[in-house]
């Protein structure tokens, strides 16, 4: 795969945000149709399914974390489908990883010691996460402390009270200082797209934070009510298409919260497939943020291999 241009962001051009809608009926009927047009059973699933895995934030984000959790994930990170399973499958030498480890600030230095020499990024969430309403310098602190003990990748959220008031200004200006603060670590703006009122605000706030230098636009902190959808989704990648046809350049999708089972992933594959292509089936591109998502992936990777669906707990994450 050719190597990703950064997004260095744009000036704000509020005609282009103000001129973007979302018809719903719409939007819906063809996100109804991903998964019932077409389906992949035998050994196709069971190339799709890994190639979910390696698009995978392998994430824990509990009040209950401990370092011994967070080396036992990365340690899921390096080696996420059991090793018989992939050699049944003719994938023993493949090195498949997970795409990153995703984090909160506190348990950054434990996990880049976890994946030291395996070029598995971490993530960090940022910002007051999840609902960014701390002081906006302890905000920028906050992404600058992350990058500085190692986190690569950055989940910044934005301020919703900005979307639903229509200040785009004041999200843009936002977005374009926690950019910079990240440095060379690539931020993935976090839109908490349930919690923004309408699919008009999850387009507009998506191009707007495309133009403040996102990397990469995410659904949900996966603490909201309702997370990741396919018609959201499907807003979130026309906006971020549509953006790469004005500048030139390519931005990453990550959905985020309520993506668990296997079937649900190759959804969001298949989407990311017809509306953009296979070059946005790479980590460069394209993540799931999930916790539980891997151990569904695994138990139907092993019911091909085998016939038998094992139970679930034969698959934790650590």
């Amino acid at each position: 795969m050719s190597v990703i241009k950064r997004n260095p962001g744009m000036e704000l051009d509020l005609d282009w945000v103000l001129s973007v809608k979302a018809n719903r009926s719409a939007i819906e009927r063809r996100a109804a149709t991903i998964g019932t047009r077409r389906s992949v059973k035998k050994e196709w699933q069971a190339a799709w399914l890994l190639k979910a895995v390696s698009v995978i934030d392998l994430t824990t984000l509990s009040g209950d974390d401990t370092r011994a959790r967070v080396r036992r994930l990365c340690a899921k990170a390096r080696q996420p489908v059991r090793q018989d399973i992939l050699e049944a499958l003719g994938m023993g030498d493949a090195n498949l990883t997970t795409g990153a480890i995703c984090v909160y600030h506190e348990m950054i230095e434990t996990a880049v010691e976890a994946l030291e020499g395996s070029g598995i990024p971490v993530a960090a969430v940022s910002t007051g996460f999840p609902a960014g309403l701390s002081p906006f310098h302890l905000r920028i602190r906050e992404i600058e402390e992350s990058v500085k003990v190692g986190a690569k990748e950055i989940d910044i959220v934005i301020s919703r009270r900005h979307v639903l008031e229509g200040n785009w200004q004041a999200l843009y200006d936002e977005t374009r200082e926690m950019r910079a603060a990240c440095g060379d670590a690539h931020m993935k703006a976090i839109l908490a797209t349930g919690e923004l009122g309408s699919l008009r605000n999850v387009a507009r706030a998506s191009m707007v934070a495309m133009m403040g230098g996102a990397d990469f636009i995410k659904t949900s902190t996966g603490k909201e009510s309702v997370n990741a959808t396919l018609p959201v989704s499907l807003v979130m990648i026309r906006a971020l298409r549509d953006y790469g046809d004005k500048t030139g350049f390519q931005i990453g999708y990550k959905p985020a919260g309520g993506v668990s089972k296997a079937k649900d992933s190759l959804n969001y594959l298949m989407l990311m497939n017809e509306e953009l292509g296979r070059e946005w089936l790479e980590p460069e591109l394209f993540r799931f943020g999930a916790s539980s998502l891997l151990g569904d992936i695994e138990r139907q990777l092993e019911h091909f291999v085998t016939g038998r669906y094992s139970a679930s707990f034969r698959h934790a994450m650590g």
